[in-house]
């Protein structure tokens, strides 16, 4: 999860259940506006593996909702319930869990926007413990009023809990029509953590059975999804596109992809990195032993690109070399992170990610981000862990398509302020 500068990881509950109103293209694809299957155990599939979702019709144009672009995040506007409530939530890769903080809210984070009010919704129903759904999340107890509740508790101590249900979510079209759907989603009643008031929730789009993506599959076209963020401090007023099926597939000049290693953890985007050249100097991911393949993740819902202290060291060492600046040195707000003070965007070097079978370019914009008023630093961050995070500052300004058919990931350099 999501806050700049923390490292959320080691989830006790990897689940939930989260699926938004979808629009067909004329080949099953479809597109929805940011503001990051065909599956039996998906809640939408009964005893038969027959689709049980509802959608008032298919429309040939392109779904869409409102993007924010606010403190490192990507969130992303739906509306929910009977009549619709307007929800904002981050847009996560790394997860499979949607959820929006729901009415009575005791001791939850603070939020600017209403809560979601399962009582003013004439669509909303509680999920029971004897349900198909409960009975997939490994970690789910039963209420004494015999709901099903979830908990899900993130390293940085944020926790998000509530009860599962199914509710109408409604989007509109670019030509102004109304799609709406039946979905399962987490109403939270305690949740708590640093997420910031204009979060209300979450949208997983992790690789798990029941994640936003893989509860649609085929039904639009095919099991891909493609993301274009917007770099960091962008004008919020500006959207950027996650798209859906078919019409999400990354092609065209300038395309490299690298393969998804599967693992027995299916929620994590992982890929092979090799190393990273700053400038001409490469510094190899590992130089004493093998290589792991998945040895990093791709993670919407983390800002800053997290690696192993053994390949963070080396790396942060020669990116200082190349820039003939000083760093911050004794600065509270600095901490232990590399930075500069310098009154313009700083112009630090280039930086060249080798994945397995594909080189994506970096350019200062991805690398340094301001902390403060005159003061950038690296964004970039060492853990103790094996595996790595390629966090959002990284992925910002590339068309990233994610195909779990073919397991590979597209990169393809983008001004995603255009798209």
């Amino acid at each position: 999860m999501f806050h700049p500068y923390f490292l959320v990881a080691s989830i006790l509950l990897n689940y939930f259940i989260g699926l938004l109103a979808t629009t067909a293209s004329n080949n099953g694809g479809f597109t929805v506006e940011l503001i990051h299957p065909d599956s039996p155990k998906s809640p939408f599939y009964n005893a038969n593996k027959t689709f049980t979702g509802r959608l008032n019709k298919y429309y040939p144009n392109a779904l869409q909702s409102q993007v924010t672009a606010l403190n490192a995040q990507h969130l992303m506007k739906v509306s929910i319930g009977t009549p619709p409530v307007d929800i904002y939530g981050i847009v996560d890769t790394g997860s499979d869990i949607v959820w929006t903080q729901c009415v009575p809210c005791d001791g939850c984070y603070k939020q600017i926007n209403p809560m979601f009010d399962p009582q003013k919704s004439s669509t909303y129903s509680d999920i029971s413990c004897q349900s198909g759904q409960c009975r997939l999340i490994d970690s789910a107890t039963c209420s004494p009023q015999n709901l099903c509740s979830y908990t899900y508790v993130y390293a940085d101590a944020s926790i998000a809990q509530g009860v599962l249900a199914k509710e109408k979510v409604t989007m509109i079209s670019t030509s102004g029509q109304t799609v709406s759907l039946d979905i399962a989603f987490g109403c939270g009643h305690n949740d708590t953590g640093t997420f910031n008031d204009h979060e209300m929730g979450l949208i997983g789009l992790g690789g798990g059975s029941v994640s936003f993506v893989s509860q649609i599959g085929s039904i639009f076209g095919s099991n891909r999804f493609s993301q274009c963020l917007l770099p960091y401090d962008t004008d919020p007023s500006i959207a950027s596109k996650i798209s859906f099926g078919n019409d999400s597939e990354v092609v065209g000049d300038g395309v490299v992809s690298t393969p998804l290693v599967a693992k027995e953890d299916k929620t994590p985007y992982f890929v092979t990195l090799e190393g990273i050249s700053v400038g001409d100097t490469y510094v190899p991911f590992n130089s004493s032993r093998k290589l792991s393949k998945g040895n990093v993740l791709l993670d919407s819902g983390t800002p800053q690109t997290i690696m192993p202290f053994d390949f963070y060291d080396p790396l942060a060492a020669e990116v200082q070399r190349q820039i003939a600046m000083d760093p911050i040195k004794d600065d509270p707000d600095v901490g232990t992170q590399l930075c500069y003070r310098t009154k313009t965007n700083l112009d630090g070097p280039i930086l060249t990610v080798h994945f397995e079978g594909a080189n994506v370019q970096l350019m200062p914009l991805h690398t340094f981000v301001p902390l403060k008023d005159g003061v950038y630093c690296f964004a970039m961050q060492e853990s103790d862990g094996d595996v790595g995070i390629y966090g959002n500052y990284a992925q910002a300004n590339f068309l990233i398509g994610f195909d779990r058919e073919t397991m590979k990931v597209s990169f393809k350099p983008t001004n995603c302020t255009k798209q």
